[in-house]
């Protein structure tokens, strides 16, 4: 077996609240430092020294999931004023390309090839694509190096040239002026926070451009859009539990931003606009959030009106304003639901699917720019999924009621009747019941190989999503299983606020009781179980394998949160100051400690742990490369078994990963076969 790497201890000691902190790794933090750099790459060479024999296995699992995608695919077209856009992706090629045609004409231009931005950079990301209403510009922003810092572009779409120069610094989220002849954008401080919205008047210098506004309270970020209506620009101030939104005629885009509603300590809502009125979703008196309009000109807490009241059992995530209809997106029992009402009639109507684990959103993930473009239409565009079905694209006529399919993803070789998906129930400690949802092959044997997935923060929610990658795990006989545990957002709000700050145990204690649920019932034993996470759920990963290494025999932690402590009192780290309203802030002593008692890094002790694989981003700004890197080190010095700990990071990408297709369906690849591996079922091939 090669040797891992051994990094030097050099302790950096912190005393706090009477405590005293030693951290070993704390140098890791030098980005600059060669030696962190060649440690890095030791890592990556001796993860691939250990996963050497799965080279086979890796490129079986890559040409499995490369067969089962369209080389060669086109998405469906989505009207905006007098163009339809829509994106095509050749065979061979890591990016789409995005085109474009007059409605009702044959002949189509190509706006943007990122295959071509993409030449010479290992990683290219869009942030912005945004085109002007009546087609004449193009807005659009590359990210080269995965670090979500954006240079922003103008094209003019007539001529196909760039206009002034490159904007850097840029953040997601522009607005158009109605005229087109103003861009609003955000831009980032020094701990990647956006803090100020820039308005660039077209055929200027960017140096002249004029500040719109700043936040300066670091618990805030901004961001900046432009109603559906196209009336208003907007630009919202929100913390992790506070909102605040000010509006600028787009039709007088110098005007000065107008406070719509002041910020109150915990009282989140976003402002859309119809007709004569701003309608706000808030969780004002309403902890599932609830639906408010005000007059346009007139938006005070005493001239709003209920158009959807507060139900307990009805969590309201978003809602979106056309020319005669709201929509709001909605859960109910985990299920989502979409309740239309016309703003004529008041009429009001559910769309929910007959399947009982699915996705129902307006969104496409892989989309360049926001679904349903156009304001002055009766056709709602949607994205349905389950485990088991593929994504399927609706147009509902929401007049009518009546569901058009428009197209549904073909997966080469995949019948979606030779598998099954379940809904099930486990009780954590404290007595509440954690759903889990669950596929599996019609000719599974029990006890399988299991991967348990979860996230369970931020109130975002684990949906059972389909994936072709994961097909490859199925027909080897394994089972996926999602565990919706506390901290998330399936159950409603309260679901979130039993799994975030000092009720954050609930989120690991909820997803250990899922694995015993499973195991219990004989779904999977604990020497079949491997359990993933992402980000945030890295976190989750990282605290149940420091809880309770007994219960699986291998863990994926990819691009994990598990030095909570030590970033969370370093406000320089991109995002930290925001996140005190999620995780605590270590300043206050009572959070200070129940940190502590999950934070993985700083609970790891010698025992046996379970094989581990933990992946970085050199740029991510989110959760910084050092987290996973710091964390491995110090499992490898404390652990008391032989179970493998490796480290992968991506030297050229973020907290996303890779970019290009391809790339991603290697590095899933990767994963996949170091599960395999830990499960003994290298050998086996789809059945």
């Amino acid at each position: 077996m090669p040797a891992p790497p051994v990094p030097p201890k050099r302790p950096h000691i912190v005393s706090l609240h009477g405590d005293t902190l030693i951290d070993y790794y704390f140098w890791m933090r030098e980005r600059s430092n060669p030696e962190v750099v060649a440690h890095l790459e030791a890592e990556n060479r001796y993860t691939e020294e250990m996963m050497a024999h799965t080279a086979a296995l890796r490129e079986r699992l890559y040409n499995e999931m490369r067969s089962r995608i369209r080389e060669d695919d086109e998405s469906v077209p989505e009207r905006y004023g007098a163009f339809e856009y829509y994106t095509r992706i050749r065979a061979g090629r890591q990016y789409p390309m995005v085109y474009r045609r007059a409605v009702g004409a044959d002949d189509e231009e190509l706006l943007l090839d990122i295959n071509a931005l993409a030449e010479g950079h290992a990683f290219t990301g869009i942030g912005v694509f945004l085109p002007t209403y009546d087609g004449r510009l193009l807005a659009y922003s590359v990210d080269v190096d995965g670090s979500e810092t954006y240079t922003l572009y103008l094209k003019d779409l007539t001529s196909g040239v760039l206009l002034d120069q490159p904007i850097p610094n840029a953040y997601y989220g522009a607005a158009w002026s109605s005229d087109g002849q103003y861009l609003f954008y955000t831009t980032l401080d020094d701990a990647r926070r956006p803090y100020r919205v820039y308005r660039h008047a077209v055929g200027s210098d960017p140096k002249d451009d004029v500040l719109v506004y700043e936040e300066s309270d670091p618990l805030f970020h901004l961001s900046v859009s432009q109603t559906r209506s196209r009336a208003y620009i907007l630009i919202a101030a929100h913390s992790n539990t506070t909102s605040e939104v000010r509006a600028i005629p787009a039709d007088m885009p110098t005007n000065a931003p107008r406070l719509l509603l002041p910020r109150r300590h915990r009282v989140e809502y976003t402002a859309h606009h119809c007709g004569d009125y701003f309608y706000f979703l808030t969780n004002d008196n309403a902890l599932n959030f609830r639906v408010m309009r005000a007059p346009a000109d007139d938006v005070r807490p005493e001239r709003m009106e209920e158009v959807i009241p507060h139900r307990a059992d009805v969590m309201i995530d978003a809602i979106d304003l056309f020319s005669n209809h709201l929509v709001a997106y909605e859960r109910s029992d985990v299920r989502e639901q979409v309740e239309i009402i016309d703003l004529r009639s008041g009429e009001t109507h559910l769309l929910i699917f007959p399947e009982q684990v699915y996705t129902l959103q307006p969104w496409d993930r892989e989309a360049l720019w926001t679904p349903n473009l156009e304001f002055d239409t009766t056709v709602l565009r949607l994205h349905y999924m389950s485990l088991t079905q593929p994504r399927t694209i609706y147009d509902y006529e929401m007049a009518s009621r009546r569901l058009t399919l428009l197209k549904r993803d073909d997966v080469p070789g995949y019948d979606p009747s030779r598998y099954r998906s379940e809904r099930l129930w486990a009780t954590a400690s404290d007595g509440v019941r954690v759903p889990i949802s669950i596929v599996y092959r019609d000719n599974v044997v029990r006890p399988a190989p299991l991967l348990l997935y979860g996230y369970g923060s931020y109130g975002a929610t684990a949906d059972p999503r389909f994936s072709i990658e994961r097909i490859s795990l199925l027909d080897r006989g394994m089972i996926f299983a999602i565990a919706h545990v506390r901290g998330g957002g399936e159950l409603g709000r309260a679901w979130y606020e039993a799994g975030k700050m000092m009720h954050k145990r609930n989120t690991f204690t909820d997803f250990i009781a899922c694995a015993e649920y499973l195991i219990a019932e004989g779904y999977t034993s604990p020497d079949r179980l491997a359990i993933l996470g992402r980000s945030a759920g890295g976190l989750l990963v990282g605290a149940v394998v420091t809880m309770r290494p007994d219960l699986m025999r291998c863990a994926v932690a990819d691009v994990p949160f598990v030095d909570v402590v030590n970033t969370m009192l370093d406000p320089s780290i991109p995002l930290t100051a925001i996140e005190f309203e999620e995780w605590g802030n270590p300043a206050i002593a009572e959070q200070y400690a129940y940190m502590k008692s999950y934070s993985p890094y700083d609970n790891t002790t010698p025992q046996a742990y379970p094989a581990i694989l933990a992946t970085a981003g050199l740029h991510d700004p989110r959760v910084q490369y050092w987290e996973p890197a710091k964390w491995v080190a110090k499992l490898r010095d404390v652990k008391t078994n032989e179970a493998p700990v490796l480290l992968k990071t991506d030297m050229t990408a973020g907290h996303a990963g890779p970019s290009g297709r391809y790339d991603r369906l290697r590095e899933t690849a990767f994963e996949y076969a170091f599960l395999l591996d830990c499960l003994g079922i290298v050998s086996e091939s789809p059945s």
